[in-house]
This record gives C-alpha cells, sequence and structure tokens, in this order.
C-alpha cells in the first residue's frame, strides 16, 4: 500500500482501542501539524502560484479534521490533552537534506510530508478495518481517502516542481529508510507511535 516497505500489524489497533482519549487527542495533533506543515511550506516557497492553492487547501482541510477529532473528543467525555512529541516524525525530519540546493531541500521538505501522510493513510486503514467502535471505523476510513489525496499531492508536487532531484530515487530512498524506522513502531496509543 502506498508503496510502504512494512505494514502496520493489526494487533496496533487494539492497542489504540484501549486508550481511545490517548489516540484521539495524538490524532488531533498530528492534523494541526500538518496544517502547520502546509502553512509554513507556503511561506518558504510562495512564488509557485498552484502550490499554494493547494497547500491552502490541505491547510484548511487539516485544521478541519483537527477540529472533527477535538469534537468526538468533547462527545465522549474526554479532554484533549497536551501537544504530544512525535519522535517517529522527528527521526524522518533527521532524514531529510538540509545541505543540497534550496529546490533540494523543497523536494525533500515534500517528500518528508508525502511519507507522513502515507504512514498515516495506513494507519487510518488498519484502525478503520481493526476497531470495533463502529462510529471511529468509519471516521478513519474517511480519513484515510483524504489522506491518500494529501499523500499524492506531495508526491506529485515534487515531481513536478523538481529541478535537480531525481525525484523516483530519492522516494526510494524515503521508502527504504521509513521501512527499516517503522519497526521499532506500532507498540503504543498514537498515530504514528
Amino acid at each position: 500500500m502506498l508503496g510502504l516497505k512494512l505494514l502496520t500489524d493489526p494487533r496496533w489497533a487494539d492497542i489504540a482501542e484501549r486508550n481511545l482519549e490517548e489516540i484521539l487527542t495524538d490524532h488531533a495533533w498530528c492534523e494541526q501539524k500538518a496544517a502547520t506543515n502546509a502553512i509554513t511550506m507556503i511561506a518558504y516557497n510562495s512564488e509557485h502560484d498552484e502550490f499554494i492553492q493547494e497547500m491552502s487547501d490541505i491547510a484548511i482541510e487539516e485544521m478541519q479534521h483537527f477540529k472533527m477529532v477535538v469534537e468526538i473528543i468533547e462527545r465522549r467525555g474526554y479532554k484533549l490533552g497536551r501537544e504530544r512529541k512525535d519522535d517517529y516524525v522527528g527521526q524522518l525530519m533527521k532524514f531529510c537534506k538540509k545541505d543540497g540546493s534550496r529546490n533540494m531541500a523543497f523536494v525533500d521538505r515534500l517528500l518528508f510530508a508525502a511519507m507522513i501522510e502515507a504512514r498515516s493513510c495506513e494507519r487510518f486503514r488498519t484502525l478503520s478495518q481493526n476497531i470495533k467502535d463502529e462510529e471511529l471505523a468509519k471516521f478513519y476510513y474517511d480519513l484515510m481517502v483524504s489522506e491518500a489525496n494529501h499523500y499524492t499531492t506531495f508526491l506529485n508536487f515534487a515531481r513536478k516542481l523538481s529541478t535537480d532531484v531525481d525525484v523516483d530515487k530519492r522516494w526510494k530512498e524515503w521508502l527504504d529508510f521509513e521501512g527499516k524506522l517503522i519497526q521499532s513502531y506500532g507498540n503504543k496509543e498514537a498515530i504514528h507511535g
């Protein structure tokens, strides 16, 4: 799925379902960070008109997702906890190239975002297929579709806006890196944990 080297063990959904308040809080903050990432990419790459429009749409959609998750949290009598550190995303960020051209850094930031969206999509699929909570199973199925669209958008922009990067080669490097990285995750109630 999405070229990922390792799929999530379905038993991770059991871990998530045992503490829905925690997984929902973590998920809400993931959506907020995704919106922030889209806004930040606009600020640093404002010369691309079509890109600005697409990132604006993604930022708005991610904040809508944040709001939807917060509404589920409140409806269930939970509290939105403090922002969670996402070690998985931190490890991916370290893989981003920062010592090449401006375009190389931009393309890698797009691939970084595509990777997070791909893994989020795959995790939402795992939740939609394996949790017993029918409301959340449907909710995560709907979000899976959205995340797949975001993944495609980021990957397509990397290919379209690259001037000095072999995007397919670099994407393969990202997939290989993430395939090794994800082996250390999937054992706690966090979207990427």
